[in-house]
């Protein structure tokens, strides 16, 4: 019986050529080679599985090739090609920093370096996992990696470039591995399944290539876990059950179920998936990536997003057809809060379960809100005058009021003072339109300019807020009791706040011209303050009660001594 050999050590590439999703990489060397532009320190770079170690050792191999092709490929046929390929050339030395992580582990290897090649021109020095080296372990490297022997060129490969020293990072040529893209990794799986003669169904194979997320040989690991399952024909089926993969049926029934909104249905297709052994988390994020799929087929440009087999590509496209792009955004959103919200849920069946509910009521809940904005639209378009029944006609009472105040915000904020008049306090009576006129008076003469009292201005006013007392009944009340100042050509008006000196403010105009026509004298000027209430000390004691009261109104004192009251 012969010893079995896995995928990924039997079809690892051998050449620059078979390098599977790496061409830009591939390509560089290549040049280097051609051009002698051979750098003393490169770092590749990646994600595991994606051909790091295996590019080191085909540059290795073709650096050290005596006779290299045309397209400056290693000749296989030559000593040190054989030497490279029987496992025992001296010129290609690999290190594990995993496990030689110590500076005695680098001294040991800077004595090393000084050593020339037997055969070939280099000595090539790969040391995978360089980012376990300790920061003492750099530190002893520094100098070699930066001045090494012509002899010798370092190859440093690592998953995780973020924990190198800057200082190593600055002394090699740096190549950033690309993911192993699914059609990339199929490709290749069909290209392995050809050579062992097993029949194998594109979609089968699409399956691992997703399963691998971008690691050729975790793809190559799976397709022979699949192969020792179904034999030599690998259906989809048998990749799906092996893998533990949930079928894209579930989720394109599932999908339809939303759009019927067939709650009942979905709750029992979740239980018929857990019951297959499949964790709640990974059917969610199952559900998510299946809509993310649904919206790239939305638009032909970003059809090409979409990683699957030719057949499945057709039953998305079709299913695309079905969804809008508001129902597949809102699903997206319900699916993502309820993956983030899984793990601290105390009830998680539930808790997906409340989501797929959600699902199938997303179209209820548009077609709730299309038909609430229609019916505002309507509403808003449709005249007063041809409402005829006595509900739309309670209607259309109800709204005015709400119109009335809009058009008054509007007028106001067009009526409000500058800043500067504010400053002022004085409110220019230019700038006070009002959209109603409250009273009739006969204006003033412009030449008018008679004595007047503060008596005569408290009258003027009291009259006024007995004129408007049914269309401003707030302001009218708020004018009875006024607190009134008259300096020079100026009549102060103090207000007890600054809403109601807001709402006076809309009826200056009026108020000032009533004012003027009432004393006579067209040159005053009303200027509108809000009073501060200054602090005062507590009253405790009744004589201080009553003195307070007294200075209040005088003719406390004559109550007082006509009833002979004692405090």
């Amino acid at each position: 019986m012969d010893n079995f050999i896995v995928s990924a050590r039997k079809y690892r590439p051998a050449d620059f050529h078979s390098v599977v999703g790496q061409k830009s990489i591939t390509t560089t060397l290549k040049n280097a080679i051609k051009n002698k532009h051979l750098a003393h320190a490169y770092l590749f770079c990646g994600p595991r599985g994606v051909g790091k170690t295996t590019c080191a050792r085909i540059f290795s191999k073709t650096i050290n090739c005596f006779h290299p092709t045309a397209d400056f490929e290693a000749c296989n046929q030559c000593e040190s090609c054989k030497a490279f390929d029987e496992n025992r050339s001296y010129n290609i030395h690999e290190l594990d920093a995993a496990s030689n992580n110590s500076v005695e582990d680098i001294r040991s290897l800077t004595d090393q370096v000084r050593i020339p090649p037997q055969i070939g021109n280099y000595s090539v020095y790969i040391i995978d996992e360089v980012h376990m080296l300790s920061t003492q372990a750099f530190n002893a490297f520094l100098k070699t990696l930066e001045e090494p022997p012509r002899h010798a060129i370092f190859v440093l490969a690592t998953t995780e470039k973020h924990k190198i020293l800057p200082t190593i990072l600055s002394r090699c040529q740096i190549f950033d591995f690309n993911r192993i893209t699914v059609e990339g990794a199929a490709d290749y799986l069909a290209y392995v399944a050809k050579c062992e003669n097993i029949e194998a169904e594109p979609e089968a194979l699409n399956i691992i290539a997703q399963k691998a997320d971008g690691a050729m040989r975790d793809a190559l690991s799976f397709f022979d876990q699949v192969v020792s399952f179904a034999g030599n024909k690998l259906t989809y089926k048998a990749a799906i059950d092996n893998l533990n993969v949930l079928d894209y049926d579930y989720y394109f029934k599932l999908t339809d179920y939303f759009l019927s909104e067939k709650i009942a249905e979905s709750l029992l297709t979740f239980d018929e998936i857990l019951d297959n052994g499949f964790d709640a988390q990974h059917f969610v994020t199952g559900i998510g990536s299946h809509f993310r799929d649904l919206m790239v087929c939305k638009n032909p440009e970003t059809v090409k997003l979409l990683e699957v087999g030719a057949g499945i590509k057709e039953k998305y496209l079709e299913q695309a057809k079905k969804c809008n792009i508001d129902f597949l955004y809102l699903g997206l959103n319900i699916v993502a809060k309820c993956d983030v919200d899984y793990k601290t849920s105390s009830n998680k069946r539930l808790h997906v379960e409340l989501a797929l509910i959600e699902l199938c009521y997303i179209l209820t809940n548009q077609k709730k809100k299309a038909d609430e904005l229609k019916k505002a639209a309507s509403e808003k378009t449709e005249p007063a005058k041809n409402v005829q029944t006595n509900e739309k006609s309670a209607l259309v009472v109800d709204i005015a009021p709400q119109i009335a105040v809009r058009k008054s915000n509007i007028n106001r904020s067009a009526i409000m003072p500058s800043l500067r008049d504010a400053k002022e306090g004085k409110i220019p009576e230019q700038k006070a339109e009002v959209e109603n006129k409250l009273i009739d008076f006969e204006p003033v003469n412009a030449d008018a300019n008679e004595e007047f009292t503060v008596a005569q201005v408290q009258t003027a006013i009291k009259l006024f807020a007995d004129k408007i007392k049914n269309a401003k009944p707030r302001v009218s009340n708020g004018l009875l009791t006024p607190s009134i100042q008259i300096s020079e050509n100026k009549i102060y008006l103090f207000m007890p706040n600054l809403t109601l000196k807001d709402e006076i403010a809309l009826i200056y105009s009026e108020l000032s011209g009533f004012i003027k026509s009432q004393i006579k004298n067209s040159q005053i000027e009303l200027v509108l303050e809000v009073k501060t209430i200054e602090s005062q000390k507590p009253i405790f004691s009744q004589s201080e009660k009553l003195t307070y009261l007294i200075e209040k109104n005088s003719a406390l004192i004559e109550l007082k001594d006509a009833f002979k009251l004692e405090f």
